[in-house]
C-alpha cells in the first residue's frame, strides 16, 4: 500500500469532514458502565482516547473526565467525573487479548491509573507505528487525513470535559476521535 508521508494543514482543510454514523453511548453511571463493559469484553480491537478539562494556569491539573472506547459501529463515552473508575473498566485496559489503539496514549494511561491502579496491556500508540513507517504527521488529525482521507474536527478539544452536561459538539468530537483511532489501527496494520 502506498501513502504519502505527510500532509499540510491547508490540504487537510480541503478534505471532507470525518463523520461517524454509528451509535454513541454516553455512560454516566456504574450500572450503564457494566452493560457497556459486557459488550467491550468480546472485542479484539478498541479505539482509545481520553479527555480532560483544559487547564490554563501553570501547575493546574484536572483528573480524566472522559474515557472513550470504540468499535467500528459504537463509541462508548465513559464520563469518569460522574462515577468512579471501576475495576471492571480497568480490567479492559489491562486485558492482553484486546488491543487498545490511540495516539499519544502514554499520558492517557498515566492519568487513568491515577483514577484506578492497573497494569496496561496491548495498548498501541498509533503515532509510534506511523513513525516506524517514516510518516511525518503523527497526530490523530494528520493520520486521519493521510489514511482515512477525511478531516477530523478539533473544535471541542479545549473545552470543559467535566461540565455537568456535555454539548452535542463535545459528544460528537469524543466519539469521532475514538472511532478514528479504531479505523487507523486497521489502516496502519496493513
Amino acid at each position: 500500500m502506498t501513502y504519502p508521508l505527510s500532509i499540510s494543514k491547508d490540504d487537510i482543510n480541503t478534505l471532507p469532514l470525518y463523520v461517524f454514523n454509528g451509535t454513541i453511548i454516553l455512560i454516566e453511571s456504574e450500572k450503564d458502565a457494566l452493560l457497556a463493559i459486557a459488550d467491550l469484553k468480546n472485542e479484539t480491537v478498541l479505539g482509545f482516547d481520553t479527555e480532560t478539562r483544559a487547564s490554563f494556569r501553570k501547575g493546574e491539573r484536572y483528573p480524566v473526565a472522559l474515557l472513550q472506547l470504540a468499535t467500528h459501529t459504537t463509541s462508548y463515552l465513559f464520563r469518569l467525573n460522574t462515577f468512579p473508575m471501576m475495576k471492571e473498566l480497568a480490567d479492559i485496559l489491562a486485558n492482553p487479548t484486546i488491543v487498545k489503539a490511540g495516539v499519544a496514549v502514554r499520558e492517557d494511561i498515566k492519568a487513568l491509573q491515577k483514577r484506578h491502579p492497573f497494569t496496561p496491556h496491548n495498548v498501541v500508540d498509533l503515532s509510534e507505528i506511523a513513525k516506524e513507517k517514516n510518516i511525518l504527521n503523527l497526530g490523530l488529525r494528520g493520520l486521519t487525513a493521510l489514511f482515512l482521507k477525511q478531516r477530523l474536527s478539533k473544535n471541542a478539544q479545549v473545552s470543559n470535559w467535566a461540565r455537568q452536561t456535555l454539548t452535542p459538539t463535545q459528544i460528537t468530537y469524543a466519539a469521532c476521535d475514538a472511532v478514528a483511532s479504531f479505523s487507523l489501527y486497521h489502516a496502519l496494520s496493513k
